[in-house]
């Protein structure tokens, strides 16, 4: 648990160090979809589901068992003849995410184990080749996410426990391991050089064989491509350009150490408006991998609470499901997925394409964040007041309209302008039991 709660904190502060290099792109067109998405399914899915978060009798593992629990890599890769997820239905998957409201879909291609789940002609530790299944799933998410509208995007771990090329001094320390932990012994000095070519000849498969990609998710550099390690992230650099040229839309996040489009806050949500584009990664539950003893899942009312606090602070949300070894994602989150749906069904235009209302809501006690559009503030209120009033301060335009947004007929409240603000009268019953949303209609005049 203490080695958990360790890399829990080297997580977050290496995204918080790393998220101050993402480069202000408010003027890139790149970026347009991405700020209009506002919501993502990520997807955690590899050997480590075989397990299932289990391993010589403790059960709070995920898809970092086979460092957390130090499997030898001749032991972990048995685990590919076990993988054999028959059930997966990429219909099924891409369908769910279209439902909850999401835009786009960003899946592991290769996390820290190195095992790859497409079809990669540079090695034979993948889907394909090294488990029964036989079959590359990313062609039919691929497709299906053309046929339904979904933006794909691919994650990858720039770390690899499994890959002879990749250094130690780049991999993790423990108690167990403080030489630094790999699956294998390494029979010669590991070449980061090659490593990086193997790197980026992968990357090159995934944006030729897969149609458009949305984003490369890259995950781990680490102190490989820190400041101080030139020739390193020259190689990186020559990636990030590679990427330019077989794909120019793609965007890149800030997990490379360069070329980042954008910043991606893990598990927790910036304090405040922030000026450059962000993405939040958070789990649905407690683990990013299938754990079937991970019963912790977040209520649908956290999940759009969430949603609507990331929007109004400028950011996108991307939220994690772990399917299990057979291809199935947990009952409990696509239940949580399809409520929230329906909240985003009735409510998207108060998410999607929007900004911060940049108005603070620090003396507004019955607003708990505000998303805008030209001429626009939505209001959000969590909490129905119980007087029946709602004040929003530090408002000084001419109203035009106010009503609820979930009121198909848009019927008028009322409304008394104030000289610093405005104070909305509501009816006795929310319209809403999670999030009533408040539109509210101005002019500059």
């Amino acid at each position: 648990m203490k080695n958990i709660k360790l890399l829990l904190a080297i997580i977050l502060l290496m995204t918080a160090n790393t998220f101050s290099t993402a480069q202000n792109q408010t003027d890139n067109d790149r970026l347009d979809w991405f700020h209009e998405a506002k919501f993502g399914m990520f997807i955690h899915w590899g050997l480590y589901a075989v397990p299932a978060g289990e391993w010589n009798g403790k059960s709070n593992y995920g898809e970092w068992i086979q460092y957390g629990a130090n499997i030898p890599g001749k032991r972990y890769v048995k685990f590919a003849k076990e993988f054999n997820p028959v059930k997966f239905n990429a219909k099924e998957w891409v369908s769910l995410a279209k439902e909850a409201g999401m835009k786009y879909m960003v899946i592991t291609t290769k996390h820290h184990e190195g095992f790859c789940l497409y079809d990669s002609k540079l090695t034979d530790y993948d889907i394909v080749d090294a488990s029964p299944y036989g079959k590359d799933p990313m062609k039919e998410l691929a497709a299906e996410c053309q046929k339904q509208g979904i933006k794909l995007c691919f994650y990858y771990s720039v770390k690899d426990w499994h890959h002879e090329n990749y250094p130690l001094e780049y991999t993790y320390f423990s108690k167990a391991q403080p030489d630094g932990y790999v699956g294998f012994p390494k029979k010669n000095k590991p070449d980061y050089k090659k490593y990086f070519s193997y790197l980026e000849g992968q990357i090159k498969e995934l944006l030729h064989n897969y149609g458009p990609i949305g984003i490369i998710w890259f995950d781990w550099h680490g102190e490989a491509l820190s400041p101080g390690h030139d020739q390193n992230r020259a190689y990186a650099q020559a990636v990030v350009d590679s990427i330019h040229k077989w794909q120019p839309e793609c965007l890149i996040n800030n997990r490379f150490g360069v070329g980042a489009d954008y910043g991606t806050p893990e598990q927790e949500i910036p304090g405040g408006v922030q000026k450059q584009a962000f993405e939040v990664c958070m789990t649905l539950n407690d683990v990013w991998g299938y754990n079937k003893n991970d019963h912790n899942w977040k209520s649908t009312k956290q999940v759009i609470f969430n949603i609507c606090d990331i929007a109004s602070k400028g950011g996108n949300y991307l939220l994690n499901v772990g399917p299990t070894a057979e291809g199935v994602i947990p009952e409990p989150g696509q239940r949580i997925l399809k409520e929230v749906g329906k909240w985003m069904e009735v409510n998207g235009e108060a998410i999607y394409n929007t900004t911060s209302g940049g108005a603070s809501v620090r003396w507004n006690p019955d607003v708990e964040m505000i998303t805008a559009k030209p001429g626009t503030f939505y209001l959000h209120v969590f909490d129905y007041p119980e007087d029946g009033k709602v004040y929003l301060n530090d408002f000084r335009k001419k109203v035009e309209s106010i009503y609820f947004l979930a009121d198909r007929l848009k019927k008028p409240l009322k409304y008394k302008s104030h000289p610093q603000g405005v104070m909305i009268s509501l009816p006795k019953d929310q319209i809403d039991e999670i999030n009533n949303v408040i539109v509210v209609e101005f002019s500059n005049s």
